[in-house]
């Protein structure tokens, strides 16, 4: 078998060179050959003194760039005077710019806003006008633009002219003749057009685009579905002001299930490593009291039935069986109905579809799984419990009986409830998840002690 060949340590290369006796020269020559994401590496292990050192060295426009590949730029960007600051998030993309000053105090933000030149701080400020949910907080105006009345040449002439100060140029946009979009034209077809060619011939019109004060959550998996390099961001005006990068769709897929995995577990969102023991706790803690008193209720229920127990205390061991199988089928069923429930086209007779195939599925998989139950389960009560076969296998088919009617149950709960806080505009991942769970409990315990006491106590009479 081959060796497989082990990754070199850039990060580590760098930090060798930068610690080394090499000329300044020489060190920004043999730098020059790695990619600025192994430098941001090596950068963040240096010490402040020998990052200052290095700021000089480096200057704006490559601090700049080594800033695009670190995840908490604001605090080093911190280390540097106003004014050099201020240079610095002039050479960056006007999104990556305002997620630096978001982070920043109101003062110290306004400060380096009024340092940037106009372009720059014109760019900043319409980035930050917007609320970080919509579209307009997460575009970039790092763009190539053309007009439609343009020739061949003359749209290559504006290529290159533009290039050098924007560099996302795998997509040209084009304006019309009242400056207002047009469609895109793919650098590839405007590289290979001859010069005879019209422009108008390789202009898509059709090309996607979004609003700027559009949901990011409402948008995010229409434009993901086109796999495009960027995604223009027009205003209601249809005036283009911005695109949305393939890396923005990335960050912005990559926050939204992160924010929805944080709901389904009741949380208000994400919690990171900085967030104090009072910030964590307030997230937490109001669906935590809820559920706390929906866990009483389930609590009592069990108590209601605490004679089948008492008569039938063999099916206190199987109660846990029911209830975990209820839960995981609602989670389930919450998990497709949160993913439908992103297509704000849906009629109700498709959502009715909906429900009625979770609820079949939950039927054909509680009858295998109910079958099984009422086979092993018999088996054991009976070899291991030493009771009469008929006796183990009525207890059995009770408990087999009880996993199908409550996954059932739990498939229709898990598709309802979601559809129910979505109709009345409720986030249905922050309200359903530990909700569901709590609600399956209950579903799942007055079925199964229901059950056993109709069926093994008043039917059967199994006392």
């Amino acid at each position: 078998m081959e060796k497989m060949l082990k990754k070199p340590d850039y990060a580590k290369e760098i930090l060798e060179i930068m610690h080394g006796s090499f000329s300044e020269e020489d060190m920004l020559e043999r730098i020059s050959d790695y990619h600025e994401n192994d430098i941001a590496e090596a950068f963040e292990l240096l010490s402040e003194a020998e990052r200052k050192r290095w700021y000089r060295m480096f200057g704006p426009e490559q601090i700049a760039e080594i800033f695009s590949y670190i995840d908490d730029p604001d605090s080093y960007l911190k280390e540097l005077p106003l004014d050099e600051a201020a240079k610095v998030l002039s050479y960056m993309d006007s999104d990556d710019a305002a997620d630096i000053l978001d982070e920043m105090d109101h003062s110290t933000q306004e400060k380096l806003v009024g340092l940037l030149d106009e372009e720059s701080g014109h760019d900043i400020k319409m980035i930050l006008s917007y609320e970080d949910d919509e579209m307009g907080s997460r575009m970039t105006t790092n763009f190539i633009v053309i007009h439609n009345n343009l020739t061949i040449r003359q749209a290559m002439r504006e290529l290159v002219q533009q290039a050098g100060e924007n560099d996302n140029i795998s997509t040209v946009y084009v304006l019309d003749e009242n400056d207002k979009f047009y469609g895109a034209i793919d650098l590839k077809d405007l590289i290979v057009a001859r010069q005879q060619d019209n422009l108008e011939d390789i202009i898509s019109t059709s090309y996607p685009y979004v609003n700027d004060h559009e949901k990011v959550d409402e948008c995010i998996e229409r434009i993901k579905d086109y796999a495009e390099d960027s995604i223009p961001v027009l205003t209601q005006e249809h005036l283009l002001i911005g695109v949305i990068t393939a890396v923005d769709i990335v960050e912005a897929v990559d926050e939204e299930m992160g924010d929805d995995y944080a709901k389904l577990a009741g949380l208000t969102a994400e919690e990171d490593l900085k967030e104090t023991t009072a910030q964590s706790m307030k997230k937490r803690l109001p669906w935590l009291i809820i559920l706390l008193f929906l866990g009483m209720g389930v609590s009592s229920v069990v108590g209601v039935f605490e004679t089948v127990v008492a008569v039938l205390p063999v099916v206190m061991c199987f109660q846990s069986l029911i209830l975990d199988m209820a839960g995981n089928v609602g989670t389930q069923s919450l998990a497709v109905t949160i993913r439908v429930l992103m297509d704000e086209t849906l009629s109700t007779k498709q959502k009715f579809g909906l429900v009625v195939k979770e609820m079949r599925v939950g039927f054909c998989n509680g009858l295998f799984l109910g079958i099984l139950a009422f086979v092993f389960i018999g088996c054991y009560i009976w070899l291991l419990k030493s009771n009469p076969i008929t006796h183990a296998f009525v207890i059995s088919g009770c408990v087999g009986f009880s996993l199908m009617t409550a996954m059932v149950i739990s498939s229709m709960v898990g598709t309802l409830v979601p559809m129910f806080f979505h109709k009345i505009k409720i986030d249905p991942a922050v309200a359903s998840g530990p909700l569901i769970t709590t609600i399956n409990d209950l579903v799942a315990v007055i079925t199964y002690y229901g059950l056993a006491w109709l069926l093994l106590i008043h039917v059967l009479q199994m006392v």
